[in-house]
């Protein structure tokens, strides 16, 4: 399993992944999920990678023969990230096609995701996420965020704290970071080397970009801190009013009478 995570606001982007493709008691193995093909001063184009990793590695082999081959259609001959979506969903079809039936005949999952964001110069920054049948579906202003793989120990962090207006860059790393460390630390087949890249809106350089490792100073620190301050804003919450809950009794399902609920 994996974890990658995207997060678009006015100020450009963030995306972030783990590395982890195996983990057992005494099998760990980990690669590279988080792949830039950009070209400076014109366009910035990121990708993270879940599922399969013989189907991701397959998708990102395609696309770099047609870039080196300088083949019509390539990342970097296209006018627009839609036109980009659409090019990696058609790789990533292909690739389904011609492997597919081969995997389902002795029951390997073969399905795979990837999120695509980026700027090409004439455009504002954009964030996809394509699916293993070749279709996308793009991020907007309400729903700032896309993640793939192992994503629902992640998600409510995300929910409560990003705004696609008022969220800067920083403050998306940092809340990246705490999901992938949520993940990890309720999943045991999400690890690190955590990879991130930031990525300024109009500026056509990834500029920012960090790996942390196992132990590495900053996320022990990042869990620990916000570890301290769930449990203390946990403590601060309001306790339950238990002398005027009112019961509503329902002989069908056994809920409790008021007699067995209230001291008498």
């Amino acid at each position: 399993m994996t974890y990658c995570l995207a997060i678009i606001t006015t100020y450009g982007l963030v995306m972030a992944a783990d590395s982890r493709t195996n983990a057992g008691v005494d099998y760990v193995s980990t690669a590279q999920k988080l792949f830039d093909f950009s070209q400076e001063g014109d366009r910035v184009i990121l990708m993270c990678t879940s599922g399969n990793l013989s189907m991701t590695q397959n998708v990102l082999t395609q696309i770099r023969r047609d870039i080196k081959n300088e083949a019509p259609e390539n990342l970097y001959s296209m006018p627009a990230m839609y036109e980009v979506a659409q090019y990696l969903g058609a790789k990533t079809r292909q690739i389904m096609d011609a492997n597919h039936e081969w995997l389902r005949r002795d029951g390997i999952e073969s399905s795979c995701n990837f999120l695509l964001g980026g700027q090409i110069k004439g455009e504002a920054p954009e964030l996809y996420m394509i699916y293993s049948q070749g279709n996308f579906l793009r991020a907007t202003k309400e729903t700032p965020y896309l993640q793939i793989g192992e994503i629902k120990y992640g998600k409510p962090i995300l929910d409560r704290t990003i705004s696609y207006d008022s969220t800067n860059l920083d403050e998306a790393a940092k809340c990246a970071l705490l999901s992938i460390d949520s993940t990890m630390k309720s999943n045991i087949t999400v690890g690190p080397p955590i990879n991130m890249v930031m990525y300024e809106a109009d500026t056509f350089k990834v500029a920012y970009r960090r790996q942390l490792r196992q132990g590495d100073p900053y996320l022990i620190k990042l869990r620990q801190s916000w570890e301290k301050s769930v449990k203390k804003a946990f403590r601060q919450l309001p306790d339950l009013d238990w002398e005027h809950v009112s019961v509503q009794i329902h002989e069908d399902n056994n809920w409790l009478a008021p007699s067995n609920v209230y001291p008498t």
